[in-house]
């Protein structure tokens, strides 16, 4: 498929968290997610392992099933005070009103993961099923480079992605609903669809003098 017309930079600024613009009636070819996939796939792995596994959820009953345990998680979330973005920088107008856009796209996505047209759960495969104790950075880094390459390609054709991972607190029931042996891990779950309205522009960040430390803090 041809992708858009964006430069890198326009491609790595503008890629963002979709939310409330995913389109949940509008289906989602497989052929364009392999394509994204493909291009999830070129990215580092340590040691070139490549112990990556892409769970591509298109069944609505399965995306129903994966979307309730990720409400229940939110939900929780929420409950304990983990959701309140709006409830953060009240006293910078600026960034208090971005945080409310937050957190309310957050719930909108929430309530309505099981209906978005493709989930893909990005997975680690290992010896022995069992996570290694102390640092996992290296791990990880194997895998979720990848991601964000998925949802880059996204992205340049047309469709959008948010990186959630809430659902990870149900990550037994929900590897029980997919069929993943105890060897498999989760990463993330990535709804995916086109979106609505539209391109998108740079999110507001703090500046950059502010987090920028050169040789030591």
């Amino acid at each position: 498929m041809t992708t858009l017309p964006l430069g890198p930079d326009e491609l790595l600024t503008t890629t963002r968290a979709v939310r409330k613009r995913l389109d949940l009636t509008r289906p989602v070819p497989l052929e364009l997610v392999r394509e994204c996939l493909e291009v999830a796939l070129q990215a580092p792995s340590g040691s070139n392992l490549q112990v990556w596994e892409w769970i591509v959820v298109t069944d609505p009953d399965v995306r129903a099933k994966v979307g309730e345990y990720y409400r229940r998680s939110f939900a929780a979330y929420a409950k304990a005070g983990g959701a309140a973005a709006a409830d953060l920088f009240k006293d910078d107008p600026a960034r208090a009103e971005t945080q409310r856009r937050v957190s309310e796209s957050a719930v909108h996505l929430a309530e309505r993961m099981g209906e978005v047209p493709v989930l893909v759960i990005p997975c680690l495969r290992l010896n022995g099923g069992e996570l290694p104790k102390g640092n996992q950075a290296g791990l990880w880094a194997s895998l979720l480079p990848a991601v964000w390459n998925y949802c880059l390609a996204a992205r340049a054709r047309g469709l959008g992605t948010a990186w959630t991972s809430l659902h990870l607190a149900y990550e037994r029931e929900v590897a029980g609903v997919l069929g993943l042996p105890e060897s498999v891990r989760q990463g993330a779950l990535i709804p995916t669809a086109y979106y609505t309205g539209e391109s998108f522009k740079p999110a507001p960040r703090v500046p950059l003098d502010e987090v920028l430390h050169i040789d030591r803090w």
